[in-house]
């Protein structure tokens, strides 16, 4: 049972007695409805503020406007609304309306209408809930399809029939999952079963639209809870197949593998524990999204998914480009961290070497601290004494990668000698030479051979630009 506010003391803040004065100067009859309602009344932090009016939400904005000393409107003449900013305060302005559908699309034909009209318009119960500014409703709450009551069971319904709800803005689902998990409500059972059945709708609707939905779902505090409830609809094989088919447990010859989409999950909730980053979140459900495909069963070793890393970071980009995520540095970092994910993991298996944390710190350089946290998150047997040797081995391998960082300072490695500098010294033009000693040198100082210091590697240069019968330069 949530514990509310009381919602009449909305009417005593100075914001809303602001607008009650401009409603009733004007003669607007106007409302405050919506998310601010819902959010004000569990207690969670908000500062935008919809108002809907009976008549014409623009010009109330302008009254607004003029009551704030002519503070700045924005008007969006195509969808009827206007915005402004007081204080810290985001209020956008709105005429009732109601609303008609046409199979075919997600925009609706929208006349004027009725504040109950504009309710009914509503995605969810809790969503329609409205507090009057002025008149005879002024200081109260409006709530004809029970919002208050699923407020406080913790239930997400539809105010109308949710087959019609989902089929006419099927997006909704999307949202019904995304507000149950935020905020750790039942989605009604009429209402799942409706997005069961209406699942295939979610084609009318662009993946740039499902993903900031889903976004919000895996940037939640448990993100589990929406894939799940994503999987039990069939609305995630809609858009993300790549993920539904982790799902199941294959045994042969009386050897089973985990069922890997819920160990994803459970690693993407540790992951969420540790860190807000969206792209390491996103590493998480990435991070064994090859297993299908490289999954083998081989006689005396049980089942195996050799280059799952590699596979799966390839898979990246495809992924990114049909949800439309972004194409630039933040799916390079995922690929990366997809791509490295296991050898962390590796190293605690045994004693490593300078060499291999070396590596390890070059190749995810400023990322290695993220790298670590989706390592750590990674380990989730049911045996506690193997999660124990593994955590165990995790803070040796974690301290070790502090050590040798300290000491030979390979994060983000720069080579003290640059392939200018290489071709000045021994007089040659752009050459395959140049790059057998520029790796020579990097593979000397990753494997210890020689310090991270200009002179040792200077001498090393030389040294290797003899073996390959070039001289140095005369000055």
């Amino acid at each position: 049972m949530s514990a509310f506010k009381d919602y009449k003391y909305i009417m005593e803040m100075s914001i809303f007695k602001m607008l009650s004065t401009v409603a009733e100067k004007s003669g607007t009859e106007a409302y405050i409805i919506g998310g601010f309602v819902r959010d004000f009344l569990i207690s969670r932090k908000v500062k935008d503020l919809d108002i809907v009016v009976i008549g014409d939400g623009i010009d109330f904005a302008n009254q607004v406007s003029k009551h704030l000393n002519n503070q700045k409107v924005k008007i969006f003449k195509n969808f009827g609304t206007a915005m402004l900013r007081y204080n810290d305060w985001e209020l956008e302005f709105v005429g009732a309306r109601k609303e008609s559908y046409n199979r075919d699309s997600r925009k609706p034909e929208v006349e004027p209408g009725t504040l109950r009209d504009d309710q009914l318009r509503r995605d969810f119960t809790i969503n329609a809930l409205a507090i009057g500014l002025n008149g005879d409703s002024k200081g109260k709450f409006l709530d004809p399809f029970e919002g208050l009551k699923d407020l406080r069971e913790e239930i997400i319904r539809t105010p109308t029939d949710p087959e019609r709800t989902f089929s006419d803005d099927p997006l909704r689902m999307m949202r019904a999952i995304r507000f149950a998990t935020q905020l750790k409500y039942i989605i009604h059972s009429d209402s799942l079963m409706a997005i069961s059945k209406m699942k295939s709708r979610i084609g009318i609707v662009s993946a740039e639209r499902i993903t900031t939905e889903l976004n919000k779902i895996i940037m939640a505090d448990k993100p589990s809870i929406g894939f799940k409830l994503l999987f039990k609809t069939g609305l995630l094989r809609e858009f993300f197949p790549e993920m539904v088919a982790l799902q199941g447990i294959e045994e042969k010859n009386g050897v089973r593998h985990k069922d890997n989409f819920y160990h994803t999950l459970e690693v993407l909730d540790n992951v969420a524990e540790e860190s807000n980053n969206l792209w390491l979140r996103w590493s998480a459900i990435l991070h064994d999204i090859a297993k299908p495909p490289t999954k083998r069963f081989i006689e005396g070793a049980g089942w195996t998914f050799h280059g799952h890393e590699d596979k799966g970071s390839r898979m990246v980009p495809q992924i990114f480009k049909r949800l439309k995520l972004p194409l630039d540095n933040q799916m390079k970092y995922v690929q990366k961290m997809v791509a490295l994910h296991l050898r962390p993991i590796a190293l605690t298996k045994e004693e490593a070497t300078d060499s291999a944390i070396r590596r390890l710190l070059f190749d995810a350089g400023d990322d290695i601290d993220d790298l670590m946290i989706l390592c750590k998150s990674d380990i989730t047997s049911k045996n506690e004494k193997k999660v124990k040797r593994y955590l165990s081995n995790y803070e040796k391998v974690r301290k070790r990668l502090v050590e040798v960082e300290e000491k030979d300072k390979v994060r983000n490695w720069q080579p003290p000698i640059s392939g200018d500098e290489i071709m000045a010294t021994f007089n040659i033009s752009p050459s395959r030479n140049v790059g057998i000693i520029k790796n020579a040198i990097k593979e000397a100082i990753l494997e210890g051979e020689i310090s991270n210091e200009t002179a040792e590697v200077r001498k090393f240069m030389f040294e290797l630009g003899e073996s390959l019968g070039l001289k140095p330069k005369q000055d």
